[in-house]
């Protein structure tokens, strides 16, 4: 659990992928209203692949860590494989199961990110949690 730890800190302290993209295709922002956390994403795509992707804004250990381990998951993969993850998949990923009140920390940038995806392909996004 302490390796654990130690490693979503060090997401926390030197995020992987911060930042904003020059050229991007995609750029999509969302927040958490009931704790702060703010995510911005810019998104480069190639063959309907993510290319390149940063993430910028504010939030908690949990929320920054989760988009920085989110960024390094996602490049190089498919946006349909992307969109075909659910909230427990990502979290799987993560590694880290937070509390009930903080797992919307954990999902913010998952969620933004298909999101911004369902924009691009012009798909409604009422159903993404």
């Amino acid at each position: 659990m302490e390796l654990l730890y130690e490693e979503l800190m060090d997401h926390y302290k030197d995020p992987r992928n911060y930042g904003v993209l020059k050229d991007f295709d995609i750029k999509e922002s969302d927040s958490n209203p009931l704790c702060g956390d703010e995510i911005l994403f810019t998104i480069k795509l190639e063959d309907e692949r993510i290319k390149d992707i940063k993430f910028s804004g504010a939030g908690c250990a949990i929320s920054r860590s989760s988009d920085s381990i989110l960024t390094e998951y996602v490049k190089g993969r498919s946006i349909n494989e992307i969109l075909k993850m659910s909230n427990d998949d990502f979290l799987k990923i993560y590694g880290f199961k937070p509390s009930a009140m903080r797992v919307k920390c954990a999902l913010l940038g998952f969620i933004a990110l298909k999101k911004a995806i369902l924009r691009y392909l012009n798909q409604p996004i009422k159903n993404v949690p």
